[in-house]
This record gives structure tokens, sequence and C-alpha cells, in this order.
């Protein structure tokens, strides 16, 4: 896709303004970091739009703090207090199982999963916000915590113009299929490699 133009033009019936405009479901997969990093930049994007951004993230530890949830925070406040960019709500779904399952059985995790999802449905149905960030999501699709198919159809019958970023590794054959856009994040080389540890400023 040179300079943004698309190599095929479907023959669907819509205009050219129609079918640059249609909400995207949007799956940053792989092995490699930068899953969420990329989408988080996405949201900024989206914020500097003036859209409703919504942040759910399965949290990879219940302590786990990062500089993006500082900074959209912030971008939320400052649009409550000038009206620049666009509002900013941010979710951390269950205590911390997708990577530090160290509290409560399988069971709880699972349905603390599931109750996660509820809620992003039913704000979806709502068409609460104009891109959802559901970070690390595979984990509870992979694991079976949340119905596949439940997830796609829910994507597919969204209302009104809704994107979707999902990110994490070990995403469901069903889900790439539904997604509009998907990449697989591939190591080449990575620091942890050479025995050197996550630091502040680049994994959190």
């Amino acid at each position: 896709m040179p300079q943004g133009q698309p190599s095929v033009v479907p023959t669907d019936g819509l205009t050219t303004r129609q079918r640059r405009n249609r909400p995207l479901v949007v799956l940053h997969t792989g092995e490699m970091k930068g899953k969420s990093t990329a989408a988080f930049g996405l949201a900024l994007r989206g914020w500097n739009q003036g859209w409703s951004i919504g942040v759910f993230q399965f949290v990879k530890s219940a302590k786990w703090k990062v500089g993006e949830e500082t900074a959209f925070r912030a971008l939320g406040r400052l649009h409550e207090e000038t009206g620049e960019g666009g509002p900013v709500e941010w979710h951390k779904m269950g205590e911390g199982w997708s990577w530090s399952r160290k509290q409560g059985t399988e069971d709880d995790h699972a349905e603390a999963a599931r109750e996660g999802w509820r809620e992003i449905a039913r704000r979806i149905g709502d068409a609460r916000h104009g891109l959802y960030v559901l970070d690390e999501f595979t984990y509870p699709l992979h694991w079976g915590w949340v119905d596949v198919d439940e997830v796609v159809a829910t994507l597919r019958d969204r209302p009104g113009h809704q994107h979707v970023v999902i990110t994490g590794r070990h995403a469901p054959a069903a889900l790439v299929e539904a997604a509009d856009l998907v990449v697989e994040m591939t190591k080449v080389k990575h620091p942890m490699d050479a025995g050197q540890k996550g630091q502040k400023g680049i994994e959190w």
C-alpha cells in the first residue's frame, strides 16, 4: 500500500469515504514486545481526534503500574478541564491473573475475566466509546475463560462507529479471521537475550 493507497478497490457498493471510515477491529499478537505499545499509540491518535477512549487492561499483575496509564489519565483530566482531545476511562480487569495468578482459584479468575468482558460488551452495545483498547485480552480467550465466538459476534454486530484494538499472545484463529487488521510481533533481537532485565521507560 504505497503512500496509504489500497492495492485493490472492492466492488462493495461503498463510496471511497464510506470505505475509509469503516470502524475497525485491530489485533496485535505475536511473541515479541510492543503489542500494547502500538495499541496505546493508536489510542493517542484517537484521543487527538476527540474520540472517547476506553482502556480495559487484563493486567499482567495486580500491582502492575504502566506509564501509559498515568499519561492517559492525565489526558483525561486535560479533556475535562479544557475540552481538548477526548474523554478517557482506564479500567483494570481481574486481579493480576494473566501472568501472575497468585490469589484466588482459576474459577475466580475466569469469572473475573467474564465479568470484565460482560462490561465491555455492554458498553459496545451502548456505543459508549470511539476506541476500545482490550489490552492482554487474548489470554482469557486462549484459556477458554471467555467464549471466542461470543466476542467475535459482539464485535461483528457492534453499532455505530466503534474501533476496537486487542493485544496479547496466542490470539485464537477465529479472532484473527474476524479482525480487519492483524499484526504479529516477531522477535529479531531482545536485550533480555543478553541477560538484561526490563527497565523504566522501556518496559513500564
